[in-house]
């Protein structure tokens, strides 16, 4: 009888999302907090970056970082990573490479929409302890980060980054792109994919390497906001390492214009989160692909119910688990959602 009990025990366990609320609007940093991102230390620390201030235009944002020590169970009170005494900044990535540099990507608003905006970074020598100075990393108007790098089987990082168009806060632009930058860590340059292009324009692409010098991304939909039937995410294949990409094309995931993530786990399995509507975001779900991307069987929402859940951020930690980090009531609250791959993979549809 005691084995058994054990192994429901397990059971149990392994089948457990276990979520956290990390900040709210009483967290002095603004009432607005969105999108956050989280990277795995290679000490074991946590740490999660987001943007905060009165509103998502408002002119008074900065980019803030928060650690989780290894072995504890709270959050440092964020503390400010990036200002800019003249313009708004947004959408702060955090990363760690495979050499240990902490990278701190984010953007820089000069005009009143996203379609202003170019990226700037900055790094860490000592896990996020102390930073650089700030570097314009992309001079383009327009141009725009949400994603963390993808380390290619070359070693070579590529980060997916997307060009907003369209001078319009209710509407991505229709000649919106997503694209790539390459980065040689020994010529120290990044440079540029072609542009992923579709029927309505894409942004914010999430790619993985599924087998050498061959990827596939998943992009947020160009548009409105309103009700919609026909909103998609944007599917887009590479065959040499990320260097050009084909069109973009209509997958079967809907999108009701919300960010998406997607990640190769250890196991090779693929692991997709999306908000599982055309119209709403909620609820957000997490689909799991064994063959390489032909199929999804195992899906599960991780939140759900009346409110929003978006613009979730994924890693894979040293332990094998799944961290999501995403935002909700209304992008004023981070929540950050643990659990094993076998969480999802018992529910099969």
């Amino acid at each position: 009888m005691h084995a058994l009990l054990v192994l429901a025990a397990l059971a149990a366990a392994a089948s457990e999302i276990r979520t956290e609320r990390v900040f709210g609007p009483e967290t002095p940093t603004g009432p607005y907090k969105h999108p956050a991102s989280i990277t795995g230390l290679q000490n074991g620390d946590l740490y999660l970056v987001f943007y905060g201030g009165k509103g998502e235009y408002a002119n008074d944002t900065a980019i803030f970082g928060a650690r989780r020590k290894h072995g504890e169970s709270w959050w440092s009170e964020p503390r400010v990573l990036a200002r800019d005494p003249f313009r708004s900044l947004g959408n702060g990535v955090i990363w760690q490479a495979p050499d240990g540099v902490v990278w701190l990507f984010y953007v820089i608003r000069f005009g009143d929409t996203w379609s202003s905006s170019r990226i700037a970074v900055k790094i860490s020598h000592d896990n996020a302890e102390t930073w650089s100075d700030s570097s314009l990393l992309a001079l383009e108007q327009g141009m725009m980060v949400r994603g963390r790098p993808v380390v290619l089987s070359s070693g070579e990082y590529l980060l997916p980054v997307y060009h907003e168009t369209g001078q319009d806060r209710e509407m991505v632009g229709p000649d919106s792109a997503s694209l790539f930058l390459r980065y040689d860590s020994r010529s120290r340059k990044w440079m540029e994919s072609n542009r992923i292009r579709s029927r309505i324009g894409n942004i914010q692409p999430a790619g993985v390497e599924i087998s050498p010098g061959r990827l596939i991304a998943y992009c947020r939909r160009g548009g409105g906001y309103g009700p919609t039937k026909d909103g998609w995410l944007v599917r887009a294949e590479s065959h040499d390492g990320g260097r050009t990409w084909s069109e973009g094309q209509e997958s079967a995931f809907p999108n009701p214009n919300a960010a998406v993530d997607f990640l190769k786990l250890r196991n090779g399995h693929l692991l997709l989160v999306y908000n599982d509507s055309m119209t709403r975001r909620t609820p957000l779900s997490v689909a799991i692909s064994a063959d390489n991307d032909k199929t999804y069987p195992y899906r599960r929402n991780i939140a759900e119910g009346a409110g929003d859940f978006a613009y979730p951020f994924a890693i894979q930690t040293s332990d094998d688990r799944i961290h999501v980090v995403y935002t909700s009531d209304r992008r004023s609250v981070i929540r950050h959602a643990v659990f094993d791959e076998s969480a999802i993979l018992e529910w099969r549809r």
